[in-house]
């Protein structure tokens, strides 16, 4: 089969491309990156996205598809539909299911679920068995299954000591430790703490306690010489500390959810639980932090966090409701909104974030715009303004406090694995 892309800008930063072109693809692979005449190919099915940006596929490192285990708020599939309606052509998935990723067969059950969808699906493995903390899991067996990265996401490696030994085993392959950055002596709060938390009356979690294990992280991956890669990082100060580390030579990387660089705590006052997550909702100067670790490269990526949770879950009591929203299909267009169109990011700089850093850190071939390439793309209106309504997700759960948002900007197809997502339908190409 053959399609044609009428119109498009490419732009990949990794390739230094920024190109007016169309594309003609057969059979999943890019045929030609020119000017085509239409009436020359009457068999191809034609696309017009004049005025269009086309990226490489946009990449999530940090979602939640709770399957096996927790099909009632999420499966492989159905996360799948909601990050290829997202614009999202891959995702690794976090290890905190029932099992948890923490064996070959889980690992393999995951690929297979996924296997012949649009979205590639990359899980990330326990680095302790059960996500317990009492011993390494099978980290190289996970690896050779296809296991992209290593992480206890929900809490922090427990002790130092296991931390040190799985970024040796990860090293070993090249692979990185994602924490979870949260000391649990300190945890246990529904919201940071703050002014606001004392006015509600609301148990806290300080900053400290995410920045401690952050400083923890970076000292013993300096130490061993592994990857560290800091979780949905939201501290003003735990941002200082990787940037304190990157100038030293520490292999450190970071990513940010976009609600904590669009929300702050100031949110938690209407009790409305969609607001509750971890790390919590923070101060204004925390948001600002992040902004700024985003410009100067000190946060490396956006990763949604996108954590579902049946309407029955969090129509609870705010301290008892759990933590989590989804985001896979709001990333986007919050990413645009909040910093692309108010000159925080270039458009560059929103495709390294969106699409090239998270594939370099988890060690995953980038798409290229290049003849013989197999056609990974994102395509975007960076000016189609919408109101983003929950009733359209693909997601099984509803949990976001971003229902109603105006946003500007979002993805309109996307093309992966010989299959093209539009006008909400996937088809065969």
């Amino acid at each position: 089969m053959e399609i044609i892309l009428k119109g498009l800008r490419l732009l990949n930063p990794d390739q230094n491309l920024d190109l007016l072109s169309d594309v003609l693809i057969k059979d999943g692979i890019i045929d030609k990156i020119e000017n085509i005449d239409v009436s020359q190919n009457s068999d191809a099915k034609v696309f017009d996205f004049s005025g269009k940006v086309c990226v490489p596929g946009l990449f999530d490192m940090h979602v939640h598809f709770r399957e096996p285990g927790g099909e009632d708020k999420e499966t492989v599939i159905s996360g799948s539909n909601s990050a290829a309606s997202g614009g999202f052509t891959g995702v690794a998935c976090m290890p905190n299911t029932n099992p948890a990723i923490d064996s070959a067969e889980v690992v393999k059950f995951i690929i297979d679920r996924a296997k012949g969808h649009l979205v590639d699906v990359n899980p990330i493995g326990a680095v302790t068995k059960g996500r317990k903390g009492e011993g390494l899991a099978p980290m190289l067996e996970l690896y050779d299954a296809g296991a992209v990265g290593f992480s206890d996401d929900g809490t922090a490696v427990k002790t130092a000591s296991l931390l040190r030994n799985a970024l040796e085993y990860a090293k070993m392959i090249d692979s990185p430790i994602i924490e979870h950055c949260e000391d649990e002596s300190l945890a246990g709060g529904s919201m940071n703490e703050s002014v606001v938390s004392t006015e509600l009356g609301l148990p806290s979690i300080p900053t400290v306690a995410e920045d401690l294990v952050v400083m923890r992280g970076i000292l013993l991956a300096e130490y061993t010489g592994g990857k560290i890669h800091i979780a949905h990082i939201s501290s003003k100060r735990s941002v200082e500390l990787v940037r304190e580390a990157k100038i030293r030579g520490v292999d450190v990387t970071a990513e940010a959810a976009p609600h904590h660089f669009t929300l702050t705590d100031e949110c938690v006052r209407n009790f409305d639980t969609n607001y509750k997550m971890n790390p919590p909702l923070r101060q204004q100067k925390d948001v600002d932090a992040i902004i700024e670790g985003l410009q100067d490269g000190t946060i490396d990526c956006i990763a949604s966090d996108h954590a579902p949770h049946s309407i029955e879950d969090k129509e609870l009591e705010y301290i008892y409701a759990p933590n989590g929203i989804i985001g896979l299909e709001t990333q986007l267009g919050l990413t645009l909104t909040e910093l692309y169109h108010k000159g925080k990011l270039t458009l560059e700089q929103v495709v390294e974030k969106l699409a090239l850093n998270p594939r370099k850190i988890l060690n995953l071939e980038i798409p290229q715009f290049e003849v013989g390439e197999k056609a990974n793309f994102t395509i975007l209106d960076l000016d189609y303004e919408y109101k983003f309504d929950i009733k359209y997700s693909k997601s099984k759960s509803k949990n976001t406090p971003f229902n109603g948002r105006e946003l500007k900007g979002k993805s309109i197809a996307v093309i992966n694995n010989s299959k093209i997502y539009f006008d909400g339908q996937f088809q065969n190409i």
